[in-house]
This record gives structure tokens, C-alpha cells and sequence, in this order.
């Protein structure tokens, strides 16, 4: 295998689609270190689990030789990016963007090389631009066009109202990529419609096409919804180790699988030589166990990771924590669910009165610690492993209602 397919082979895995293909391989013999492109809006100020599928690609490129513009939307934020909205997404503060744009940049060299990768804000260009450099942009695509956009047709076919700021979004994403002469931008699988637009800008303006690679979007801790900050199911990269440590535990052990195959740095024949040894008969919980130390290390280090790893053992595996354990999932409130109602409904207790006996007798634990609270309320969004008594266990992983 020559050096180019070797370098296509390991930048195709993880990948949802490479648009073109044939393109990026040519550019990849050129030997000439291409311009990486990603944006990230900083609409909050913690990146998760879900925004390093990306990075984690960015730095497959990094090592390769590959120069890194990691681009920070300040600009795009204040508009709102309208991808998968159903309503007008309410935009950002001008403080809002400058207190979580700087919180980026301490994460991502958290991943990536810092004397390898070059920060830009698309502001440094669209706040030059007149309303005439505008109206010039605007020019270049059609209102048919946008209309293709899936949640933009869902809208318009629903009377549902589409305000004009928003068509300029997918404009001013695609224009970075102009002014970045971006050789190739990355982003998820919902980004596709707007990477699109960059690659015909650039034809528009006599750039060659970028090539488009598009990552699928990592489901939270629900294991359904996307990991998002909004639906409380994330894992933040800044998050404590043992709380990650945690997090990252109470996966499912299906999606445990979705999480090394996108997150792990592991060759895939480890991981499938791994996944071959649960086939035949090695505990779920040792190979996730591999999964948090892994991340873990990365986002904290070894030693962070192992006092994580053993504060877990002692909380729930010396709780005998049975390996059958059964699995549930609920809807549950912005607020959070009821603890007592929850236990009767999972079959832990067979009355309220019982749930409320138990709580006092300090019988009821959740994630390994005893709670006596009657009122208590478990966030949205998370996993978690309840017991009453020595042997009644349910994990249980509550969604957030939309």
C-alpha cells in the first residue's frame, strides 16, 4: 500500500462520506500540506465528547503533516446556525460568543498541537464586509436552493416562519471557506448542506472545490439524541475524572461500541478483537472500563485515570453490582424525575409507601451512594444505577423531554 492510501485508509475511518474522494487522494499525492478547515460556533462554553469526533479527526490530518485552521464562529454565532431547528434559533450576545470563544481555545490544544494549528474568528473577515460585499454574497445562491435544505422545506411546507438572517447563515459558513482557501472542511453528518455551499463558493470565486468529509453525530449518554449541552446528556472534556470516569461507565453496552469505534484511538482490529472477547464471554463493564481510562488519560492523565478507575471499583464493584442487571429508559422532565415514583415504576419497590420505607431506613442508593431524600429529583439526561437493599438493581437512563 503506498503512502497516500495509507494516509486515505486512516482518515477514512470514522467517516461518514468524502466528498469527492478521487479529489482528496490527488491532492494527498501532491504532497503539499492541505489547508484543514472546521468550524465551531461557540454557543456554549464546554465542548463535549461530540465536538471531539471532529478534532480527533483534525488531528488524524495534523499528523499527517496537514495544516489545521480550527475556526471559531463568533461571527456565525451571533446569527445562529438554523441546522435541525424547527424554530428561529434565538442568537447569541456579542459576550456571549467572547466569553465561550476563549474558553476553546484552552480544550482543543487539549487534543490538538498548539505550534501545529492556527486559531481564526470569521469575524476577522465578515465584520469588513459592507452591505454591498453582502448583497454580492447573497447573489450567488438562490432561495430554491435553500429551500432543498431539509429543515428549512419542513418549515416553509409547515407555515413555519424562516427569518431572513437565517438564509445567510449557510452563506457566511461558506464563505470562510473562501477566505480560508480551505483545501478541505470536515464537519458532522448535519453540516452537509452548509459544507456543500463552501465547496460551490469557491467555484464561484475561481477557488477549486474543497473536499467535504462529514462525520457521524455521537449520541449522548441517552444513547438516542445527539450529545448536546441543551439535552444534558454530554460528557465534557473539562469535566472532573471521576465524573467523566462515571459518565463514561454508564453507557450502554451497545453504545460502548459506538463510543471506542468514534472516540478511541485504538486500531480497529483492537477494538474488534476486543469486541470478539465479549462475544465470548469477558465482562462489558472490563472493556468499558478500557474505554474511561483511555479518555480519561487523554483529557486528564494516567494518574487522574487510575485514582478514577479505583474510586469506581470501590464505590460499585465491591457493591457487587450484578452483571444482568436490567436496563430501562424514561422520559423525564426539564425539572428531573421523582426518585420514589421512579423506584416503584421500575419494579424495585412494589408501593410508594414501600419506596418511602426504604428511604428511611437508608436502604436506597443511587450510583452507589445511599440517599434518604423523599423529594429528590434525578436530572435529565443521565444513567443511572439504582438498588434498594442488597439485591434490587435497575440501571436506568433518563431522556429529556422534548
Amino acid at each position: 500500500m503506498s503512502g497516500v492510501e495509507e494516509a486515505l485508509a486512516q482518515l477514512q475511518r470514522g467517516v461518514d462520506e468524502i466528498i469527492r474522494e478521487d479529489e482528496l487522494r490527488e491532492r494527498l499525492a501532491a504532497g503539499r500540506p492541505l489547508r484543514i478547515k472546521a468550524g465551531f460556533d461557540p454557543t456554549a462554553p464546554d465542548l463535549h465528547l461530540g465536538h471531539t469526533v471532529l478534532i480527533n479527526k483534525m488531528r488524524q490530518f495534523q499528523a499527517l503533516g496537514h495544516h489545521i485552521l480550527f475556526l471559531i464562529g463568533d461571527f456565525t454565532g451571533m446569527i445562529g446556525d438554523p441546522t435541525g431547528r424547527s424554530a428561529t434559533r434565538k442568537p447569541l450576545t456579542t459576550d456571549d460568543v467572547a466569553h465561550n470563544a476563549e474558553t476553546y481555545r484552552d480544550q482543543i490544544f487539549r487534543i490538538l498541537d498548539p505550534d501545529a494549528t492556527e486559531v481564526v474568528f470569521n469575524s476577522s473577515w465578515m465584520s469588513q464586509m459592507t452591505a454591498t460585499d453582502m448583497i454580492q454574497l447573497a447573489s450567488r445562491h438562490t432561495v430554491a436552493r435553500m429551500l432543498e435544505r431539509d429543515d428549512f422545506h419542513k418549515r416553509y411546507q409547515g407555515n413555519q416562519p424562516i427569518a431572513i438572517h437565517e438564509f445567510l447563515y449557510p452563506l457566511v459558513q461558506g464563505y470562510d471557506s473562501v477566505a480560508l482557501r480551505a483545501d478541505v472542511e470536515l464537519g458532522g453528518t448535519d453540516q452537509k448542506f452548509n459544507l456543500l455551499v463552501g465547496r460551490e463558493l469557491q467555484r464561484e470565486y475561481g477557488q477549486p472545490p474543497q473536499v467535504l468529509m462529514t462525520t457521524p453525530v455521537l449520541e449522548g449518554l441517552d444513547g438516542v439524541q445527539k450529545m448536546s449541552k441543551s439535552l444534558g446528556n454530554t460528557v465534557g472534556i473539562r469535566e472532573p475524572a471521576g465524573e467523566m470516569y462515571g459518565k463514561l461507565m454508564s453507557v450502554s453496552d451497545d453504545l460502548m461500541w459506538r463510543y471506542f469505534e468514534l472516540l478511541s484511538f485504538r486500531p480497529l482490529n483492537e477494538i474488534e478483537s476486543l469486541r470478539h472477547r465479549v462475544t465470548e464471554g469477558m465482562n462489558p463493564r472490563d472493556a468499558k472500563f478500557e474505554l474511561a481510562d483511555e479518555l480519561v488519560t487523554r483529557f486528564h492523565d494516567a494518574a487522574s485515570a487510575r485514582a478514577a478507575h479505583e474510586e469506581f471499583v470501590a464505590r460499585f464493584q465491591r457493591g457487587a453490582l450484578p452483571s444482568d442487571m436490567p436496563e430501562h429508559e424514561r422520559s423525564a422532565p426539564a425539572d428531573g424525575l421523582a426518585l420514589v415514583p421512579l423506584l416503584k415504576d421500575l419494579g424495585l419497590v412494589p408501593s410508594t409507601s414501600e419506596a418511602l420505607r426504604m428511604l428511611k431506613q437508608g436502604a436506597v442508593r443511587v450510583d452507589g451512594e445511599r440517599v434518604e431524600d423523599r423529594e429528590l429529583k434525578l436530572p435529565a439526561g443521565g444513567a443511572y444505577v439504582l438498588q434498594v437493599g442488597k439485591r434490587r438493581f435497575a440501571r436506568v437512563t433518563l431522556q429529556k423531554s422534548l
